[in-house]
């Protein structure tokens, strides 16, 4: 059923090649990234069924990213495929459209990294009860704010301008994610104390440490990042 929905949502919507037009840059620039990331020092071997993100770089940064938009698509790819129960219209729609950003942003990173991406990870999502919308809706926003927090962790990492470019087109679109999941469970919330700074109204930040630890809470395939300070268990 996800492979259906994945090859309707990226055959009804946008494909790889207006994908990048949106994103603004072409693909002529992408293939650049590509070459540029298949000459980098790297390895994205598993070691005892763990993925590392490899030396330090815009390439493992790109995985980094690459690996936490493979488990919001895949989350939101379940959520569509089983409704909670009583959801509305309006909620059903807003999901969905959630949903096609991520496949599209998995997508992305996954054609501009070419042969240098990480394998397909494999999602964990016993814990969550995709029947509830309490449930639904609390992984979403942890999943929406980790994103986010991600993103300007690692921002200052990135030396490369067009991959820059990139990461704050599509951490821009992480954040309105964020605030309207906020905003389906406590209107009003999407910009809550917790997630922003109130001493000088900017988002807070998390290590790709902190973040990993999060993430492999929802995943099988445990992902690591050794020398950024981060070893899976």
């Amino acid at each position: 059923m996800e492979t259906e929905s994945q090859e309707s949502i990226l055959g009804a919507g946008m494909v790889r090649r207006s994908f990048l037009r949106y994103a603004g840059i072409g693909v002529a620039s992408v293939g650049l990234l590509a070459t540029a990331a298949c000459h980098k020092d790297h390895s994205v071997h598993p070691t005892s069924g763990t993925i590392d993100l490899g030396a330090t770089g815009d390439v493992a940064i790109l995985n980094y990213a690459y690996a936490l938009e493979q488990l919001e698509a895949a989350f939101y790819l379940q959520v569509t495929a089983t409704p909670y129960s009583g959801i509305s219209s309006s909620e059903s729609a807003l999901l969905t459209d959630i949903r096609d950003h991520e496949v599209l942003h998995r997508e992305f990173f996954k054609a501009a990294l070419g042969a240098s991406a990480i394998q397909a990870l494999t999602p964990d999502f016993s814990s969550i009860n995709f029947s509830s919308r309490a449930s639904v809706l609390a992984a979403a926003a942890a999943f929406e704010d980790t994103g986010v927090t991600a993103y300007d962790g690692a921002g200052y990492l990135i030396t490369t301008p067009a991959y820059l470019l990139i990461a704050g087109k599509i951490v821009s679109v992480e954040a309105r994610h964020a605030a309207l999941i906020r905003d389906l469970i406590t209107p009003g919330s999407f910009a809550g104390p917790d997630v922003v700074d109130t001493t000088n109204s900017l988002n807070k930040s998390a290590s790709i440490a902190d973040v990993l630890k999060i993430a492999n809470g929802y995943l099988k395939t445990k992902v690591s990042a050794v020398n950024y300070g981060y070893t899976a268990s």
